[in-house]
């Protein structure tokens, strides 16, 4: 049997990956105006979230994914390279497609899903490259 290594680190620093990118994914910057149009979320509706609660939760969440593709990603030949190449499975062959059979009975458009499914592929993709080179 294989010995698993996982640097728990750099799991942390996955998880906290994701609020950086979202941070910058739902910026003004890329596609925040997008994004609150195809929601349907005003400005205030938005302000009236709980930071502490909204943030708490998804950095728990991605601590968990990162946690999880960390175990596959554990063995002692694993590369930035199949790092970066496991992320996109998971992101784009797991989650991606998931995702989209959801927004589909929501009746969600192609412009939502690809907003959302760009964030998940770039967040798995770099969490994995994370996940490959810092053993």
């Amino acid at each position: 049997m294989e010995t698993i290594y996982i640097n728990h680190i750099a799991v942390f620093v996955c998880a906290v990956m994701s609020l950086v990118i979202g941070a910058l994914w739902w910026s003004p910057l890329l596609f925040q105006t997008a994004w609150q149009q195809e929601t349907g979320l005003t400005d205030e509706q938005l302000a009236k979230a709980k930071p502490l609660k909204t943030f708490g939760l998804s950095l728990i969440l991605a601590w968990i994914i990162s946690y999880n593709l960390a175990f596959f990603l554990g063995a002692p030949g694993t590369t930035w390279q199949w790092g970066i190449g496991a992320g996109l499975l998971v992101g784009v062959g797991w989650v991606v497609t998931q995702f989209i059979v959801i927004a589909l009975f929501e009746q969600r458009s192609w412009k939502y899903m690809a907003i959302n499914c760009g964030y998940v592929t770039v967040y798995f993709a770099v969490i994995g490259f994370i996940l490959g080179i810092w053993r």
